[in-house]
């Protein structure tokens, strides 16, 4: 009505719900330029694809049209704000991780602040890269104000620039530029948050002599390898192994650095779920390094998520790993990865309780509503669950969001499978081989969405495609199980399976119980005993 055009465009209904599904509409201004800037926001706020960002109610709309600028967040509901990854002004590109690095750490200190709404990480660095306005980035994370910087490095000085933005009137609440040598970032940092709890008028609990920025080490070098290894960590597939190079040197540097220790424990028990090393290599690493974090810093999320994954995957204790995921969320209960990890693996994989892990996917996004991961995670767990429909939303909507990604991809292409797109499930599996390079679980999976597509011919061609994978470096057992299976060879499956169950593999756990693509082995009797040796709880 506002620019006499549709918004969505197609030849058929199909079409044209695919539209609705997948397309972003044009901005109004570039259809219309005439149409005023604040109804032009109230449209696209109407037109988001994650209904977490439209407006809950037609009260909320009226009120939008009549009040001038939309979606900027009342006095009533508090004080909120969002922290943008910091621009890197410095020569060096590879100091990008370190701006990210320092937001990140304000974002946290943040968090910590009572009466105090922070968006979260991954939502609010969704942007980085962007030329996209302050009122839009606002108005998507339902926040009033937002803190942007930048910082240029020279040697062993570092400037720091920020800037605090009102965004119902776009003017600067406050700045400041902080000359500083390296050795002080951990102070910087301290002071930022305290400026902005200050400007907010946010009471501090905590007294003016504590910290709101924990000093996790002295050694600059250290924090730096741990700023790049966990941004690396982030993106998964081939930027794992660096990663983990990365935390390595930290604590190498720094043996008492429990967040480094965390952070290499994660990816250790990254390569060893997503098959990139036979899991004797990875997990006893894995869990030693997060005991060592817990043993620092019992009180870090981050270390509590860490020992839980190893002890849930590896060890097999699944009462002392519940109890650690729920102390990570005690401490944090906006730490997005442990949200996930605890509602896919814990509760969905080992409990097989698939509504309680859907609610606790959906909490992870509701707290980080554009994070590509968290939109993901959910979508499997939707998916496991039987709820393919909005499932294949969700999954579209991740790959969308990071289509780069190892794991949007390959999430994409088994929820579009188990809802029957099969097409589309393969088009996503190419696509994440593409980012993989050749991963074994992308030819898998794809081997038994052709097996259940009616291509008999093709899945076996993927399956002897990952047999050939296995001859020249590792592919998990499991995975030779499922494409074994996707062609009939039932036998083979087992016996994979077995020897998966004896080498402790972690995506046996992942598999054994709801994983839809596990349907032809676990409908086999003989899959009872290798259940019975996982041990489950009821």
């Amino acid at each position: 009505m506002a620019t006499g055009l549709r918004p969505f465009r197609g030849r058929s209904s199909g079409e044209l719900a695919s539209a609705i599904l997948r397309d972003t509409p044009r901005p109004v201004s570039e259809v219309r330029s005439a149409v005023p800037s604040d109804l032009a926001r109230v449209i696209a706020r109407c037109l988001e694809k994650d209904a977490s960002a439209r407006f809950a109610t037609m009260a909320d709309v009226h009120k939008a049209l009549r009040s001038g600028p939309a979606r900027v967040p009342t006095a009533e509901q508090g004080p909120s704000v969002a922290v943008l990854p910091f621009q890197n002004l410095s020569a060096d590109p590879e100091n990008e991780f370190f701006g990210d690095g320092l937001a990140e750490e304000i974002l946290n200190a943040l968090t910590q602040i009572d009466g105090l709404r922070v968006a979260a990480r991954t939502s609010s660095f969704s942007f980085k890269g962007k030329a996209t306005e302050i009122s839009e980035i606002a108005a998507k994370l339902r926040v009033s104000t937002v803190l942007e910087g930048s910082v240029r490095r020279a040697g062993n000085r570092i400037r720091v620039t920020v800037q605090l933005v009102d965004v119902a009137n776009g003017f600067h609440l406050w700045s400041e530029r902080y000359d500083r040598q390296m050795a002080d970032i951990f102070d910087v940092q301290d002071e930022i948050a305290r400026a902005i709890a200050e400007k907010l008028k946010v009471t501090l609990t905590a007294s003016g002599t504590t910290r709101l920025v924990k000093q996790a080490t002295t050694n600059v070098q250290a924090y730096e390898l741990y700023l790049r290894g966990r941004a690396l960590l982030l993106k998964r597939g081939r930027h794992v192994a660096e990663g983990t190079e990365c935390l390595r040197r930290a604590v190498d540097l720094d043996p008492t650095f429990a967040a480094a220790w965390a952070g290499l424990a994660d990816t250790y028990t990254v390569r060893g779920y997503w098959g990139m090393a036979p899991p004797g290599e990875t997990m006893p690493q894995a869990l030693t390094a997060a005991r060592r974090a817990v043993a620092l810093d019992p009180d870090l999320a981050e270390a509590q998520c860490a020992l839980a994954m190893t002890l849930l995957l590896w060890e097999r204790d699944y009462a002392a790993a519940e109890a650690a995921f729920r102390r990570c969320l005690e401490l944090n209960p906006a730490y997005t990865q442990g949200r996930c990890w605890y509602a896919a693996f814990s509760l969905q994989f080992v409990r097989g309780r698939s509504t309680e892990g859907v609610a606790e996917a959906r909490r992870a996004l509701e707290s980080d509503p554009l994070s590509a991961y968290a939109t993901s995670l959910l979508a499997m767990c939707l998916g496991c669950a039987g709820q393919t429909v909005e499932g294949l939303e969700k999954a579209r909507l991740g790959a969308e969001r990071d289509p780069d990604s190892l794991l949007t991809q390959w999430v994409h292409g088994l929820v579009a499978h188990w809802n029957g797109a099969f097409e589309e499930s393969i088009a996503a599996f190419k696509a994440a081989e593409a980012v993989s390079a050749g991963h074994s679980y992308t030819l898998a999976n794809a081997a038994v969405a052709c097996a259940d597509w009616g291509k008999p011919a093709e899945a076996r061609r993927l399956h002897e495609e990952v047999l050939a994978l296995s001859a020249r470096s590792y592919v998990p057992l499991a995975q030779l199980a499922a494409s074994a299976a996707a062609v009939g060879e039932q036998d083979l499956a087992l016996d994979f399976v077995r020897r998966a169950c004896d080498e402790r593999e972690p995506i046996l756990i992942i598999m054994a119980r709801l994983f839809p693509d596990s349907r032809r082995i676990r409908e086999d009797p003989r899959f009872a005993d290798v259940l019975r040796r996982l041990a489950f709880p009821d």
